[in-house]
């Protein structure tokens, strides 16, 4: 076996290096993937409370840092096209269709002048979470836009819901383009009570290089136009 070695010194060296080499790529490997999972932002968007169109719509930040919630909109898709509309500050209301919004019963107050009751952009902690409001009181809001008539939490006439996005746009750490986090709930209706059901299993986060720098000039167009609100519902009218 020595002999064998020393005859073949210089392809046991080779294979030696090769090994070493080896090792210390795949040991870095797991050193960029442990720094990269640390670094990359990861915002959820989910029902709490209930599975129906009653449940409170939650927003969690599970990235490693802080992150600065910059818009959140919305986006009702029905048979008759789409609203969308940027839901990030609260509407004024009676305390009877605020408790509706936010689903806090009927004893909530009047809207106060504490910041975090008036809008949802700022800071958002690692591990924490909000809510806004339910996805119902995000639906009327819409509706109410788009000049839906509603009754209960189903429209009138020959329109039909079809599906709820939630976009969340915010910055993360030092870089100065945003990210993003959407998912989509399906609206169905059965035996008079709304069903909510998410389209996918997971929140989508919008974090690729391309993707963020799509968005800039998106948030850039939005804030150029003081976007509040869109839409291509055409209802008839008698």
């Amino acid at each position: 076996m020595i002999e064998w070695t020393l005859a073949n010194q210089t392809l046991f060296n080779a294979g030696v290096s090769a090994v070493t080499v080896i090792i210390w790529v795949i040991y870095a490997q797991l050193l960029y993937s442990g720094f990269r999972r640390q670094r990359t932002p990861s915002v959820t968007i989910n029902r709490g409370r209930q599975k129906d169109l009653d449940a409170l719509c939650i927003i969690s930040n599970m990235s490693q840092e802080a992150v600065y919630v910059e818009y959140i909109l919305a986006t009702l898709r029905t048979s008759k096209g789409t609203v969308s509309m940027d839901v990030t500050d609260c509407e004024r209301f009676s305390s009877e269709e605020r408790d509706d919004e936010n689903g806090q019963g009927q004893n909530a107050s009047a809207l106060s002048d504490n910041l975090h009751d008036n809008t949802r952009q700022g800071p958002m902690l690692s591990g924490r979470f909000m809510h806004i409001g339910t996805f119902n009181g995000v639906i009327m809001r819409l509706a109410r836009a788009a000049g839906i008539p509603m009754r209960g939490n189903r429209p009138e006439g020959d329109i039909h819901l079809e599906c709820l996005t939630i976009q969340i746009i915010a910055l993360y750490g030092p870089d100065s383009r945003p990210i993003s986090a959407s998912r989509s709930f399906n609206i169905k209706n059965e035996q008079g009570e709304g069903i909510l059901t998410p389209s996918s299993w997971q929140t989508y986060q919008g974090v690729s290089f391309l993707h963020r720098r799509r968005l800039t000039k998106i948030v850039d167009e939005m804030n150029e136009t003081n976007f509040s609100i869109s839409s291509t519902i055409r209802m008839d009218r008698d």
